[in-house]
């Protein structure tokens, strides 16, 4: 056998043996656990080849709490199933805990690294139904022959207190309830205290009460520095999570647009942020100017901006300070004329991201529930605008 080896070696002695690890990339952003770059995902089936991913470029950094949201058939389950190893890009590199877990990796090497570096929680628990709740948990310890044999029943046994299941940890999951099967569960996909947890949908089968413990204990694992990303389809749910990343036709959404317009369909979300162009200006750059025309809303990425509005003799006041995921623009386009003061960045730069003035009112007249939305953020910034000078309110076309 090893004279064959060498024979194959001496007549390819360039080509190189595969790699069976996941290998370390020395460019991965520092804080990042997960990057995608330019991931495609394409499918073939008898009606011809179709694209559920289409180039995504994603990163989500250590002790984060990510929520995915999307429309069925958006592509959320094969976006998991690029972090997870599960599946293989068409296109792209996966980085996860700066390893790239796909190019040159046996199966076999991505099972083992993913027993020890992912939890991975499913919607429909796959607890195996002939072992114990405490045996469940010890599983992924025994694959992946983590701690000691004499110390694995010690750290499921913790973990079952951890979800409040240590008093049930020798019965069978036919035994307990729903709740306390995902319960399980999650003890489980934490058994070799991985970085990372995804979870697809985990409470998609469960009542309130059970949903809203899961939620506690998934915070309670930030609090520890895990990242946890969960695709989940309930409001309530997002709305405790640091960061919700929506994915629509195998595209991601820019969540600062996203954040700025939330009661917008997928579809004009997505479209905006293929038509958003971004720009940056430097400190105290003036960006708007008082009394001239506006063609374009600004919604701010990062820094602060500055409302000025000039008096006579150069006094000036300023109105308000905006900051990220916040916006302006609005009052003039939606109520017609100038600007009604000058909007300059503050003591740091200041990105934006722009849309022209024809696009925005096109979509605002599909999504009556958006304009009624800003309508009342521009009620609130005309009133501080008369407050400042009480002759606005002859200058501002109703």
């Amino acid at each position: 056998m090893i004279q064959r080896i060498e024979e194959r070696r001496a007549r390819h002695p360039h080509r190189t043996p595969p790699k069976t690890a996941p290998r370390h990339v020395s460019d991965a952003a520092p804080e990042a656990i997960i990057e995608m770059r330019g991931v495609v995902k394409r499918f073939s089936n008898a009606a011809g080849e179709f694209t559920v991913l289409k180039g995504v470029d994603l990163m989500i950094n250590r002790g984060e709490f990510v929520s995915i949201v999307g429309k069925s058939g958006s592509g959320k389950s094969t976006l998991l199933n690029m972090i997870t190893g599960i599946d293989h890009p068409s296109e792209g590199q996966v980085i996860v805990n700066h390893n790239d877990i796909y190019t040159g990796v046996t199966e076999s090497a991505r099972s083992k690294w993913r027993g020890k570096n992912l939890g991975i929680v499913f919607q429909f628990f796959q607890l195996l139904p002939m072992l114990t709740l405490l045996e469940n948990v010890m599983l992924p310890m025994d694959y992946v022959d983590m701690y000691d044999f004499d110390e694995r029943p010690q750290r499921a046994m913790e973990l079952l207190k951890l979800v409040g299941l240590e008093k049930f940890a020798n019965k069978l999951p036919v035994l307990v309830s729903t709740g306390q099967q995902q319960l399980a569960a999650i003890a489980r996909a934490m058994a070799c205290d991985p970085p990372l947890l995804i979870a697809d949908e985990p409470t998609g089968n469960l009542d309130t009460r059970s949903a809203d413990t899961i939620i506690q204990i998934f915070e309670h694992f930030v609090e520890q520095g895990k990242t946890i990303v969960m695709v989940t389809h309930d409001p309530s749910l997002t709305s405790r999570t640091q960061r919700n990343i929506i994915i629509s036709d195998g595209e991601l959404i820019d969540e600062t647009i996203s954040r700025c317009l939330p009661q917008l369909r997928h579809r004009h979300m997505l479209e905006f942020t293929k038509i958003a162009q971004r720009r940056t200006f430097q400190p105290r750059e003036t960006i708007l100017s008082q009394n001239e025309r506006v063609d374009h809303f600004f919604m701010i990425r990062k820094g602060e901006v500055e409302v000025v509005l000039k008096k006579v003799r150069s006094r000036e006041t300023v109105i308000s300070r905006l900051g990220a995921d916040q916006f302006f623009g609005d009052v003039e386009l939606l109520r017609g004329g100038k600007a009604i003061a000058n909007v300059r960045a503050g003591s740091e730069p200041v990105e934006v991201l722009t849309l022209p003035r024809a696009d925005f009112m096109r979509v605002m007249e599909e999504s009556p529930i958006t304009v009624e939305a800003v309508g009342r953020i521009v009620q609130k910034r005309l009133e501080q605008h008369r407050t400042a000078d009480p002759r606005a309110g002859r200058r501002v076309h109703k």
